[in-house]
């Protein structure tokens, strides 16, 4: 091995030791709480005031002994999910300190606490491979990542057919609330864009298929003119930056920075330079550190104020089940929220809706360990598969379980589905992948 290589290879040994994840995670909590402080200069529902500072200072630093978890547990699916609700919850318990709402603010706070950490206890260490009764061979392989190109096309032609509109990301909220498209359309866009073919860019990528993973990327783009979001249009560079970063870092470390280096740039050019939101570097920090991140937090404070004063839904909000029981509320609760505080459809992850929602603060840990034990599901059915495969085939699930119900997530976004690929994967697909993963994680170990 020559100087630089073995240099490279030192680097990523020591990123991936307890110290060095020791420290990135801490550092990943203050810059929680900084960023926070800068979101307060641009949304009211912050009231941020210095008097209050040193309690917030207090629920943080006792808050962030949670995230030593992620130095002593090894990377899985629900390591990478798991990190993501880790920063949303931190983010809310900071928000609550100075929230602009009024409600039962401590028993709200330890509630999220210990949701979060019942959550965290299967989705980390709830690892144990499900017995393979049905693989794939490898020549079937080959013709089921056929298969989902051949799914995503038709599927991006039908979608098409009801809208294709090419606007700048700034006019989409112009023309989205009037998007409609059948059920069943609905449902393969969310399959094919959040799980099939990031499993396929995943697949083709790490086999060293580039034209076909670039073939990959165009399709995800493809769905931004069709859905006119954000996350459709972000998607194609965000598996890109996955796809860097577990090149250059081990998994686990790749997963803390995926969301760190977004937030920290962020943070950054905001305050160096002092920009607006609808300038260049403000419109980064809207949608980074306002919007993927900041929002998801607030959502809780929004819900904890919400269902303080109104009926629990009892999980009536679910398809399948609101027409078996009574409902008190005749919408989705991203409407019925956005119809209470005019703030636009306020989607929420299960910890509010599952949880907050559903059955109240008092209940809402029982419901997030119950959630924990499902996300487990998809670290035992990825058992022996490499980490850097794991990491980009889910790469949108993350965000998307921050932002939606786990009912959705699963059934909607497709993340069932993913459990299912995975499951099916023929391990010697990426033996050699899985082996230069083992050769890393020796090393860092040994480090």
């Amino acid at each position: 091995m020559s100087a630089p290589s073995r240099m490279i290879s030192d680097l990523r040994s020591w990123l991936d030791s307890k110290a060095a994840l020791t420290v990135l995670v801490l550092l990943h909590s203050a810059l929680t709480c900084l960023s926070l402080i800068k979101v307060a200069t641009f949304q009211y529902y912050i009231s941020f005031n210095v008097e209050r500072l040193w309690i917030a200072v207090i629920v943080a630093v006792g808050f962030s002994v949670v995230s030593l978890l992620f130095v002593v547990a090894r990377f899985s699916f629900g390591y990478f999910v798991g990190f993501y609700f880790y920063t949303m919850i931190l983010g809310f318990l900071w928000i609550e300190v100075f929230s602009y709402y009024s409600y039962e603010q401590l028993p709200a706070g330890i509630s999220a606490a210990l949701a979060l950490v019942l959550f965290l206890l299967p989705v980390l260490f709830v690892k144990a491979p499900l017995r393979q009764r049905f693989t794939l061979s490898n020549a079937h392989f080959e013709h089921l990542l056929t298969l989902i190109l051949a799914v995503s096309m038709i599927t991006i032609a039908v979608a098409a057919t009801y809208n294709f509109r090419l606007v700048s990301v700034a006019n989409i909220y112009d023309y989205r609330d009037s998007l409609e498209f059948p059920a069943a359309v609905r449902y393969l866009m969310g399959w094919v864009s959040s799980t099939l073919l990031p499993f396929a860019f995943a697949c083709y990528w790490l086999l060293g298929h580039r034209w076909r993973a670039a073939l990959v990327l165009i399709l995800l783009l493809l769905f931004y003119p069709i859905t006119l979001t954000k996350f459709a249009f972000f998607t194609p560079a965000w598996l890109i930056a996955l796809a860097v970063l577990s090149r250059l870092l081990e998994a686990r470390t790749a997963a803390i920075a995926s969301i760190f280096v977004p937030m920290l740039v962020g943070l950054v050019v905001i305050v160096v330079t002092g920009a607006a939101l609808n300038s260049i570097p403000g419109r980064y920090f809207d949608i980074v550190n306002i919007r993927m991140i900041a929002t998801a937090s607030s959502a809780l404070d929004i819900y904890n104020n919400f269902f303080s004063s109104h009926p629990l839904t009892w999980f009536c909000q679910i398809s399948v089940l609101k027409p078996l029981m009574h409902c008190p509320y005749d919408v989705q609760l991203s409407i019925l929220m956005q119809d209470a505080y005019e703030l636009g459809k306020l989607n929420a992850s299960l910890f509010a809706t599952e949880g907050i929602a559903s059955v109240g603060i008092y209940l809402a840990p029982l419901t997030a360990l119950a959630s924990g034990f499902v996300l487990a599901l998809g670290n035992r059915a990825s058992a022996g598969l490499p980490p850097r495969f794991i990491l980009i085939s889910a790469g949108l699930l993350p965000q998307t379980l921050l932002n939606v119900p786990l009912s959705v997530a699963m059934l909607t976004h497709g993340a069932a589905l993913l459990f299912v690929l995975w499951y099916v994967v023929p391990r010697s697909v990426f033996a050699q992948e899985r082996s230069s993963d083992g050769e890393r994680s020796r090393s860092g170990t040994a480090g």
